[in-house]
């Protein structure tokens, strides 16, 4: 059997940071994988350059679930956002390797698709509301069936989600990171009349979404779920900070507005709880956060038994290279719920080529061997790394706030 014959990671910035892994194998087959982690890449890099990549030489590159528990097991330190999106990446490469290999598409060795396409969710923004609502019929009219409407807050600078008139939103873009201000009860003021204004107008046959971004308190969050009951939303996402995954519970409580969370976690522990007492109805992890293909499987069949649907995470902080995986696993998953979908700038589209498609609110992978997507390495030396951090938060007060 072939082995791992080099392993490589490439740092690039076309448009923003990311992180790319490519492991080739005695026979020539190359494996992408995405090791972006969105403010903290240099040390996912470090990590996999110095202390995995080492490791991987001489593997056979079919052992995947062997791979994953040497990388998981083996370090001692486990979990934590840099190992498991450094385990993700190497996991992510060698699914494409085995796609090739086999000459089929990823979703294939997964079961098969089981699903026509992937449902996906848009994002429409604007600086006022009228802005948004015209950002909302622009999408509609490109065929999206589901969006998500952010805008901003009166009175609030820096709104999350709303970049600046014409450009593409990248949080991270300073090298210290820029400092906002929040003001919650203007913000529960506000968004339901937002998201009032959108149905108002465009009525309810689609799906409409809403981040509010880890701002609020359970009770808070409680609030906001039951003003906007009456809106029909699809989800209300990362209400309140995670970390006590039993808070939940009281936004259960006061709402029956669906909840989706997850982007941040990076392992089944991140979500057992929310999962098991059903106080979440979609999980969002990322194939690049959580450990790649091998383990958003054991989330996703964990979340199966007790009705929970996914919704990856798939901003555009994550290269196409994570978007392609997510769109594989989603096609196969029996409990897939939606895909978000960001987009990239062209930029990244002179350093990653893909093949997945999107017609009619629906997204597809390739069905190319593998993942269906490569890396222009020349194209991305013309990037060099550019230090950006993500902004942080503070209340009236000047208190720190969540971002």
């Amino acid at each position: 059997m072939s082995k791992i014959v080099d392993a490589k990671v490439i740092v690039t910035a076309p448009g923003r940071n990311y992180v790319t892994l490519k492991l080739t194998t005695a026979d020539g087959v190359v494996g992408w994988g995405d090791a972006t982690l969105n403010g903290r890449e240099l040390a996912v890099a470090s990590y996999l350059r110095d202390h995995v990549c080492p490791l991987l030489i001489g593997r056979d590159p079919q052992r995947i679930e062997d791979t994953w528990q040497y990388l998981y097991k083996g370090a001692y330190w486990r979990r934590g956002p840099v190992t498991m999106t450094a385990i993700a990446a190497v996991d992510i490469a060698l699914w494409d390797i085995k796609g090739k290999v086999a000459g089929m598409p990823v979703y294939q060795l997964l079961g098969g698709a089981a699903r026509d396409g992937v449902l996906t969710y848009c994002h429409a923004t604007g600086e006022d509301v009228p802005a948004l609502l015209d950002d909302v019929a622009a999408h509609l009219d490109q065929g999206f069936l589901a969006v998500r409407a952010q805008a901003s807050v009166p009175g609030v600078d820096k709104a999350y989600g709303v970049p600046a008139k014409g450009e593409f939103y990248e949080p991270a873009s300073s090298a210290v990171p820029e400092e906002g201000h929040w003001d919650t009860e203007a913000y529960l003021r506000h968004a339901p009349q937002v998201l009032g204004a959108v149905r108002e107008r465009f009525g309810f046959d689609f799906h409409l979404l809403h981040d509010v971004h880890h701002r609020l308190t359970p009770i808070e969050a409680g609030r906001l779920g039951k003003d906007l009951e009456e809106h029909r939303m699809f989800w209300i996402e990362d209400p309140t900070p995670a970390e006590d995954q039993s808070a939940f519970r009281l936004i259960r409580e006061h709402t029956t507005t669906p909840i989706a969370v997850g982007e941040v976690f990076n392992s089944i522990w991140d979500c057992q709880q929310l999962i098991t007492e059903r106080l979440i109805d979609y999980i969002r992890t990322s194939v690049s956060h959580a450990g790649g293909i091998t383990h958003l499987r054991r989330i996703f069949s964990l979340a199966e038994l007790y009705g929970v649907r996914t919704g990856c995470h798939g901003a555009g902080d994550l290269s196409p290279i994570s978007l392609s995986a997510a769109l594989n696993v989603d096609l196969a998953v029996p409990n897939f719920g939606i895909q978000e979908y960001m987009g990239h700038t062209e930029q990244t589209a002179e350093v990653f080529h893909s093949g997945y498609t999107f017609a009619n609110g629906y997204l597809h992978p390739s069905d190319e061997p593998g993942l269906g997507v490569w890396v222009d390495e020349e194209a991305a030396e013309r990037f060099p790394y550019e230090p950006r951090y993500l902004p942080v938060n503070r209340r009236r007060d000047g208190s720190m706030h969540d971002w």
